[in-house]
C-alpha cells in the first residue's frame, strides 16, 4: 500500500510513521528498499504521546538533513526482524491476496485471506456471502486524505455530514484515522472552521 501511494503521480507524502503494533510482529526490514527507492524517511513509532512526538522529531530531522532511512523509535517493542514465531503462525493461517482499499482501489498483494487449510473457518465461504460491493459516499474524500492529497478539513463533508458518530469513510471510522484525529484535535486549525461570536 505504501508503494501504491508513493507511486501515484499526485503523491504529496514526504515521510511515514510506521505503526509500532504492526512492526512488533512483522519487523521493519521490508521498509528499507521503499525508503531507498522513493527517498522517504520511515520511522517506526509507538502510540504513546511521547512516542509519537519522538517519531515526528526523527522524521523532521531526516527531512531537514536530506536523509531517507528507516529508523526504529520504538525499540522497547520492535526489532528489525519482528516476532518470527508470530510471522510463522500468520503464514500458516493466512495467504497474501489482492485487496480493495476504500478510497484508493485495488492494490495487488496488499491484504490477507485465510489459507486453504483454514478455508472452512472463512465466514464468507461458509455462508456463501459472495462478492460484496463496497461504496463510499460521493461526498467522501477519504482516499485523498489517505494519500496526503488533502487535509481532512478540505473535504466539504468534514464535520458536517461526516463525523465520528456518522463516518462516511475509513479515515473517520477509526480513532487512528486522520479525519477522526483532526476532528478531535485539529478541526479549528483553519479560520474557516472557527465559529466567531458576534
Amino acid at each position: 500500500a505504501i508503494e501504491a501511494i508513493l507511486s501515484s503521480p499526485s503523491n504529496r507524502v514526504q515521510a511515514f510513521l510506521a505503526a509500532g503494533h504492526v512492526c512488533s510482529v512483522m519487523g521493519y526490514w521490508q521498509y528499507g528498499p521503499i525508503a531507498e527507492k522513493f527517498q522517504v524517511p520511515i520511522v517506526v513509532t509507538g502510540f504513546e504521546p511521547l512516542d509519537v512526538l519522538e517519531g515526528i522529531r526523527r522524521t523532521v530531522q531526516q527531512l531537514e538533513n536530506g536523509r531517507s532511512q528507516v529508523e526504529n523509535a520504538y525499540p522497547r517493542a520492535v526489532t528489525e526482524k519482528g516476532n518470527v514465531a508470530a510471522q510463522k503462525m500468520l503464514a500458516d493461517v493466512f495467504t497474501v491476496s489482492d485487496r480493495q482499499w476504500r478510497g484508493i482501489g485495488l492494490i495487488p498483494q496488499s491484504g490477507w485471506e485465510l489459507s486453504e487449510a483454514y478455508r472452512d473457518f472463512d465466514a464468507a465461504v461458509r455462508f456463501d456471502v459472495g462478492h460484496i460491493e463496497t461504496r463510499e459516499s460521493e461526498l467522501c474524500r477519504s482516499g485523498e486524505v489517505l494519500q496526503g492529497m488533502i487535509k481532512p478539513n478540505e473535504c466539504a463533508a468534514f464535520g458536517k455530514e461526516c463525523t465520528p458518530r456518522n463516518p462516511l469513510g475509513a479515515t473517520m471510522v477509526s480513532t487512528e484515522g486522520a479525519c477522526a484525529a483532526y476532528y478531535q484535535y485539529g478541526r479549528f486549525v483553519s479560520l474557516e472552521n472557527v465559529a466567531v461570536a458576534d
